[in-house]
């Protein structure tokens, strides 16, 4: 289950934002569906009570509306016999009355008060239970005084005989007997036995709610494994896919919606694997192609070189309109030979059949024998090499030709770009690494070109020709050489600044570089300090002038 995406929006977007996102899916659906269930539980349980708790009141509501009509009646009755009685017997009378009331409604409890309106007749105020009169208060007993002959009612809560509040209703009325006065009469009736019906129900309602809770948990539970186990099947067989595994399948049962994902992924996983294979063999035919082109020209190139050389060895026997047509020709045979050498080692790169002549070699005497097979180049170019050797700790496990390859390589682009400014190469180590800085003060490259830089036969200006002849795989195999040695070759540039390359290898094959001893960047402006000079083909050796390495530096990965 993933995070929502843009514009998603509903419940089940704020199910994916509140739930954690590295829960497994079946406790989520578990998760969800408990929640979903609970809530929906408490609703239909707060529903069904609510009901039954109206439903009992009001029943109970009327039952009281007719006893206490039934009571009034019965007091009207007895208040018409007593007409013409003295007020011993009228008194004698009420409070019978009264306590007969108070004990004719069977289990629940019943309360009753008359109270004479006309404080001056023969009958005193006779109450049931005293704490009427502190139950009766002044608003309710004008709302019993503006509605003779009629009952009013009303709910109260009511002390119990342990102290407890019970819920209750209060009737009253107002019963006028000509000859005998007229009397309010309170009657409270007590719902102790409703409450008890409804908290049985509640407790019924709630155990019921908790035991479905639990068959819903438990349904859920077998759904979501019902859902997971074919997708985790679905899983491994897509991880197994994704580390090689291209026979990887699911295993596919039924005709749901799940198993026509099984059945996609293994549609899916077939034809990838159909056009790996695919892809493979045309690169081994392109690799063979390659491998074989390359050695299948050898021979006539062998034989177009040594024509060239006999006419360039004639050349001055030759017209003189001829000159520059076998120059050209000599130039072009170099390339086409330097073209071949690089193809065929693309192709052993390609192929994995590259392999190490690894020795102990000191880093710094490599750096100075590239140097001397430029230093020609770099005086044709009037350009400046300033060589800044480390002097000590250089010395690691490299193949030597590999390496002198690289070197010339990067040497040789500084050189044809850097514009005749001077050409920087650093030497630094550590302990766990060597490393060479080639920098150039020339037009630059940019940040995205110096991606790219080491992609076959790529150019940062397609439009510029190569002065030197150079076939565009130079950098390419420099960093297969580099990769070779578990190293890094990299490089960085700005427009108008000038580019930098570093290589950095490990003291030994294999071993792991977390970090460069120089750093990647342009720092230097000047070459010792001083303004940049111009003179042609020297070479600026400064073992010591190495600057201070800042452990700040930021680790590089590979």
């Amino acid at each position: 289950m993933t995070a929502p995406g843009r514009g998603e929006s509903g419940p089940g977007a704020a199910l994916h934002r509140i739930l954690p996102g590295h829960w497994p899916l079946a406790l989520r659906v578990v998760v969800v569906t408990t929640l979903l269930a609970s809530v929906s539980i408490l609703t239909v349980g707060a529903y069904l009570s609510s009901v039954i708790a109206d439903g009992l009141y009001e029943q109970r509501r009327d039952r009281v509306l007719e006893e206490s009509q039934d009571i009034r009646d019965a007091l009207v009755s007895d208040l018409d016999q007593l007409t013409g009685a003295t007020g011993t017997q009228q008194q004698d009378a009420a409070t019978a009355f009264v306590q007969e009331v108070r004990g004719q409604n069977g289990a629940s409890r019943r309360e009753a008060a008359l109270v004479p309106v006309e404080t001056t007749g023969m009958v005193w105020s006779v109450y049931s239970d005293r704490s009427l009169s502190e139950v009766v208060d002044p608003e309710f007993a004008r709302a019993v005084a503006a509605q003779p002959d009629s009952l009013v009612w009303t709910s109260i809560p009511l002390s119990g005989p342990t102290e407890e509040v019970e819920p209750a209703l209060l009737v009253g009325t107002r019963v006028v007997v000509v000859g005998s006065g007229s009397y309010d009469l309170y009657l409270v009736y007590s719902l102790q036995d409703e409450q008890q019906t409804l908290a049985f129900v509640q407790r019924v309602v709630l155990g019921g709610g908790a035991v479905l809770l639990a068959l819903v948990v438990g349904i859920a539970v077998v759904v979501a494994q019902l859902v997971t186990t074919p997708l985790k099947k679905a899983a491994r067989a897509a991880e197994r896919l994704a580390a090689g595994d291209l026979t990887s399948r699911v295993e596919v049962s039924g005709a749901d919606e799940l198993a026509r994902v099984g059945e996609s992924f293994n549609d899916m996983a077939r034809s990838l694997e159909q056009k790996v294979e695919d892809l493979t063999e045309l690169s081994r035919v392109q690799q063979r192609f390659v491998a074989d082109v390359s050695h299948e020209l050898r021979t006539p190139l062998t034989t177009i070189r040594m024509a060239s050389s006999v006419l360039d060895d004639q050349r001055e026997s030759l017209p003189e309109g001829l000159h520059r047509t076998v120059e050209l020709l000599s130039t072009q045979v170099t390339r086409f030979e330097l073209l071949l050498t690089e193809l065929l080692e693309i192709s052993r790169f390609d192929a994995g059949a590259a392999v190490l002549e690894a020795n102990r070699e000191d880093l710094d005497e490599l750096v100075m024998r590239a140097v001397d097979d430029v230093r020609p180049l770099a005086a044709a170019r009037g350009c400046l090499l300033d060589v800044r050797l480390a002097g000590h700790g250089m010395r690691a496990v490299v193949d030597a030709r590999r390496v002198d390859r690289i070197l010339r390589n990067l040497l040789t682009n500084a050189i044809e770009h850097g514009a005749g400014h001077p050409v920087l190469v650093q030497t630094g180590s550590d302990e766990d690494s060597v490393a060479v800085v080639v920098q150039d003060h020339g037009r630059g490259i940019s940040p995205e070109d110096a991606r790219r830089v080491f992609d076959r036969f790529w150019r940062a200006d397609p439009s510029r020709a190569r002065t030197l002849g150079g076939t565009g795989l130079g950098l390419s195999i420099s960093v297969e050489d580099a990769h070779l040695h578990d190293g890094w070759l990299q490089a960085w540039g700005q427009l108008g600044e000038g580019a930098v390359f570093r290589l950095t290898l490990p003291r030994r094959p294999g071993g792991a570089i977390t970090r460069s001893p120089l750093r990647l960047e342009r720092s230097f402006d000047r070459v010792g300090g001083d303004p940049l000079p111009t003179a042609t083909g020297e070479i600026q050796i400064s073992p010591d002038m190495l600057p201070d390495l800042d452990s700040s530096w930021e680790e590089e990965a590979r």
